[in-house]
């Protein structure tokens, strides 16, 4: 494996097509490595806040969290800038080929994201359906309409169909470097006015 110019973590030894879709997260931090290497962005993953309640000291220099707990709710996945634009995003995965589980947002997500997008930044996610090897960035509007549908009881909506993403996400090509350029898309579709 050639690990110029970014070394990347797998998560096995072999490194083929149909383990990808378990590296969702390294591919972003990859690609947010060789964005801030070039000075393209500054995209960073959120780290989450824990409270270390128990540590063990096996040895002098081997401390070992032992417990610990969330301290709030985790917001979105990744967040930064981008010529002049604050970014915040979470990445999804499903294993369906018929749509995206909206049990796999949470609410305090969706709040946070809804302030972001009414204070003029670019909120999304990135889906990736594994079954297709398919990666879209999904606008926060869509997602929004499609969450406030599963609490309707005439169109309530446990999911967002694939072909909604078909039709109105935008697709991101994988590639060697960057891995997922998804600020290509967005400079397409957020810049491009």
């Amino acid at each position: 494996m050639i690990n110029y110019p970014i070394k990347r973590k797998t998560q096995n030894k072999t490194n083929n097509r149909a383990n990808l879709g378990m590296t969702l997260e390294n591919d972003i931090e990859t690609t947010n490595q060789y964005y801030l290497i070039n000075d393209i962005a500054v995209i960073h993953k959120k780290p989450t806040p824990i409270q270390v309640v128990g540590v063990s000291y096996p040895a002098r220099n081997k401390a070992k969290i032992v417990e610990a707990y969330y301290k709030t709710p985790s917001t979105t996945d990744f967040n930064g800038i981008y010529k002049g634009r604050y970014i915040d995003f979470d990445a999804k995965e499903t294993n369906s080929k018929t749509s995206m589980p909206l049990k796999n947002i949470h609410l305090h997500q969706i709040e946070h994201l809804k302030q972001v997008a009414s204070h003029g930044g670019i909120a999304f996610l990135i889906v990736h359906f594994k079954q297709f090897n398919e990666y879209y960035i999904l606008p926060s509007a869509i997602l929004f309409k499609y969450w406030d549908l599963q609490n309707d009881e005439k169109k309530g909506r446990k999911s967002i169909p694939y072909q909604t993403f078909k039709d109105s996400a935008y697709p991101i090509s994988f590639g060697y470097i960057p891995r997922l350029d998804y600020l290509k898309v967005i400079e397409q579709h957020y810049f491009a006015k």
